[in-house]
């Protein structure tokens, strides 16, 4: 196509063309779409290697499948914004796809999925100043607590620097929180509601001031009493595909119900749906809204 093949060019003979982009492009007069809520796509999960999306390891390998799908994504009506690691974000400035929309920089993707030193979430993407000179309206960083790694500490520190240093900036910092185990050799997250309401409140409490913290929170079992456990503004993420669309639908439309949760941030099960078309799954999840 043919802007993949001028994206290419530019990437190759005129990097200085990001910069530009970014400097053009018309940032929204708001975090809130027509809908009084935040509907962002997010598209990080490579940067950590983590291609899966439902049975396929390797879904999200293929860029310019993927770039595609986030296109037609942020194309339909009530999507907002767009969550990413400066690789993805920096291809959708090229294409022109950034103009009006909310951009979130993604910042520590250290923690490779399937490694030993997954725990070890290390800022190793944006940071508050890279974002702030972008014109970017926010970061996120993912926060695992696992009781049993002493190299929790590092994270919870870093997480900690990089919520203040984004309100410096008055910028949002997107913090997405869970206790997490090891479960034979492999990282699964604590998903019950005394383990999400314990990870909301360390994270509610990092940084120098709350005052631009959002939390990013899965659905989990009782809800309304996982979400009292904060003022904070938050978002319902999506998680892995699921194999039943219809419940994973319910649930997101159940959680935007509750006072402090301000819209969703969902990446795969919209991008890979098990059924149908990313308009459709896009669509149908902007409606919930």
């Amino acid at each position: 196509m043919r802007d993949f093949a001028d994206l290419l060019e530019a990437r190759t003979k005129r990097p200085d063309a990001i910069a530009a982009a970014a400097a053009a492009r018309k940032r929204p007069g708001t975090l809130f779409g027509p809908h009084g809520k935040l509907m962002i796509i997010a598209a990080d999960h490579p940067a950590r290697g983590a291609l899966r999306a439902g049975a396929d390891p390797l879904a999200m390998a293929n860029r310019v499948d993927l770039l595609e799908r986030i296109r037609t994504a942020l194309a339909r009506p009530g999507v907002n914004g767009v969550l990413g690691t400066p690789d993805i974000l920096e291809d959708l400035l090229l294409l022109g796809e950034l103009d009006d929309k909310v951009v979130i920089g993604s910042m520590n993707r250290g923690g490779l999925a399937g490694t030993s030193f997954e725990m070890d979430d290390r800022f190793t993407a944006y940071d508050a100043g890279s974002i702030a000179s972008a014109g970017y309206e926010g970061g996120k960083m993912l926060l695992r607590i696992d009781p049993d790694d002493p190299g929790t500490v590092a994270t919870l520190q870093a997480c900690g620097t990089a919520v203040a240093e984004l309100a410096g900036r008055r910028r949002m910092a997107m913090v997405e929180p869970f206790i997490s185990h090891r479960v034979d050799g492999r990282v699964r997250n604590d998903l019950s509601a005394e383990a999400m309401i314990r990870a909301m409140t360390v994270a509610a409490g990092l940084g120098t001031t709350s005052a631009y913290t959002w939390l990013k929170v899965p659905v989990v079992d009782d809800m309304d009493r996982v979400m009292a456990a904060t003022t904070l503004p938050a978002l319902i993420l999506g998680g892995e595909v699921a194999h039943d669309a219809e419940a994973a639908y319910a649930n997101w439309g159940k959680a935007l119900r509750l006072p402090t949760v301000q819209g969703l941030v969902i990446g795969r099960s919209l991008l890979y749906p098990a059924a149908g078309t990313v308009a459709d799954a896009v669509d149908r999840a902007v409606g919930l809204l």
